[in-house]
């Protein structure tokens, strides 16, 4: 089948979905391939053990790490891409993470735009994403140029007194920006019921502000935006000379269909954005397309992350736990100068997880005993920035296999900011040196297998040498292929990145309205 389209998107999750959405106006015909479907809306939405201990929505992809050992990686193929199961955390990078900054274990290196550039975006993602929160709380918050579109959602008894602990103890806690259609003035009418199943899992509700129920659906409403689901792109062809993108190749539902279009956007998460670029080599582009750099696939992140459990002498009965956050060591803090990290919450954990994570060692224990540690457990997680290193790279072989290949970086400062949250747990109303590892993504035994906020595979840059795309997220090598989701990215800071790559899709949105026009 041969069909023509002004701009194709080739994926449809915060970058795809968000781009779909900004451009839906132009009026040009807008095609969304999506190699998922829709979600399926089913009670195991809301199963913890359909979720977490038998993997019912986790892809059945098999990558391989550098040693050449396969894993599950857990990443998610649905209308609306990882956004679907994604916690709703969309934190701002802090100004000083667009600048070079030094780290323990080396620089993180300067993006090619300011904090002052990419504001105004942050700011319209945040609208279009109904995110609650409130300024003026954490001392490393960015200036903004408007407040928060919603009010901070509310903390339960259990995380308010958390709260009023972390304050009287001297720290600074604050609202946790939250992407969620909860209107507590209006319970009645609110989408959002504030359940304990956000974290992790789908929301039968839809009340989650994920990429599909408010960026593709609202795109979908134009006439000239079409969505083509189970639709895996294979290939991109190019002319004879390379410089554009004539066709994309995909096999939309077990056939093999040819599309065409004046503008190709890349979607796909850094990974398989990467992926798709790799397997794009032809005479013009031999190394892969776009990659004359040799950066496609170099410089993968996706943070060195931890979720941890402290235990309640009393028990925590929160529902929706996820209110609250904690920069204070996010620079660093006394006798440790360099950047340490972001605290937050998480979903609140349930029994059903345990099992789920960690299989073998929860196998003889009884559903009862896990149940009462999830109710005394408040669950936190600990992110710091790992740093790109080149060597921490995607790459294709011959018959397309994807091996992951990642070496760990600066985790002093992790540990750093495990054993303060440890140190500070008796100030906090709980039992003191018990801070237990949940592994949440460790239901394969591989940590690269999280890969929740993989970034860094195609980053942006001025200059065409040592970097895949140009500030505008076009490719410098091709002059209609652009990539708009994590992969753009130079460093990853120590926040989710979900709304960078938002506010970067509405921005380069601006960019493609203009080039449209």
């Amino acid at each position: 089948m041969d069909k023509h389209y002004d701009v194709i998107i080739i994926g449809s999750g915060a970058g795809g979905g968000t781009l779909a959405r900004q451009i839906a106006p132009s009026g040009k015909s807008i095609l969304i391939l999506e190699r998922g479907d829709w979600l399926k809306r089913e009670a195991k939405n809301w199963d913890a053990a359909a979720v977490f201990e038998h993997n019912r929505y986790i892809s059945p992809d098999t990558w391989y790490d550098r040693t050449g050992r396969p894993f599950q990686p857990q990443v998610h193929y649905f209308v609306g891409g990882a956004t679907k199961m994604f916690g709703a955390a969309l934190y701002r990078l802090r100004r000083e993470d667009f600048g070079e900054l030094p780290h323990h274990d080396g620089i993180s290196p300067a993006w090619p735009i300011t904090y002052e550039d990419m504001e105004p975006f942050y700011t319209r993602a945040e609208e279009m994403y109904h995110v609650h929160g409130r300024h003026g709380l954490d001392p490393t918050e960015p200036p903004s140029s408007a407040p928060y579109p919603c009010e901070p959602v509310s903390n339960e008894p259990r995380i308010q007194q958390l709260f009023d602990n972390l304050t009287a103890a001297g720290f600074h806690p604050f609202p946790a920006p939250s992407a969620v259609m909860l209107d507590e003035r209006n319970l009645a009418y609110s989408n959002c019921i504030r359940c304990q199943t956000c974290d992790g899992f789908p929301c039968l509700l839809h009340a989650k502000s994920d990429a599909e129920v408010v960026a593709v659906r609202p795109a979908l409403n134009f006439p000239n935006v079409a969505l083509l689901r189970n639709a895996k792109a294979l290939k991109l062809q190019t002319n004879a000379r390379g410089s554009e993108v004539t066709e994309v190749v995909a096999d939309v539902a077990g056939e093999r269909e040819v599309f065409r279009g004046d503008i190709v956007v890349v979607s796909c998460g850094a990974a398989n954005s990467a992926k798709l670029l790799l397997l794009s080599a032809n005479g013009a582009h031999p190394n892969g397309l776009a990659n004359g750099s040799d950066q496609v696939g170099r410089n993968y992140m996706f943070h060195n992350s931890q979720a941890v459990l402290a235990l309640s002498p009393e028990p925590n009965p929160t529902m929706f736990q996820k209110t609250l956050a904690l920069n204070d060591f996010y620079f660093g803090m006394d006798g440790f100068t360099y950047p340490m990290g972001n605290i937050q919450m998480i979903g609140k954990s349930l029994g059903p997880m345990y099992r789920g994570e960690k299989p073998l060692e929860t196998l003889l224990l009884p559903a009862e005993l896990l149940g009462d540690v999830a109710r005394h457990a408040i669950d936190f997680w600990l992110t710091t920035e790992d740093l790109p290193d080149p060597s921490n790279r995607v790459t294709v072989d011959g018959a397309g296999n994807l091996t992951l290949s990642y070496t760990p970086n600066n985790q002093v400062p992790h540990q750093k900011l495990y054993e303060k949250l440890k140190s500070m747990l008796s100030q906090l109303g709980m039992y003191p040196n018990y801070l237990i590892p949940r592994h949440i993504y460790m239901k394969t035994d591989i940590p690269i297998a999280g890969c929740a906020h993989q970034a860094g595979t195609c980053r942006f840059g001025t200059d065409a040498k040592s970097s895949v795309l140009d500030i505008n997220c076009k490719a410098h090598e091709l002059d209609n292929l652009y990539v708009v989701d994590t992969s753009f990215f130079v460093s990853i800071g120590a926040v989710n990145p979900s709304l960078t790559a938002i506010a970067n899709a509405i921005r380069v949105g601006d960019h493609l309205m203009q080039r449209l026009a």
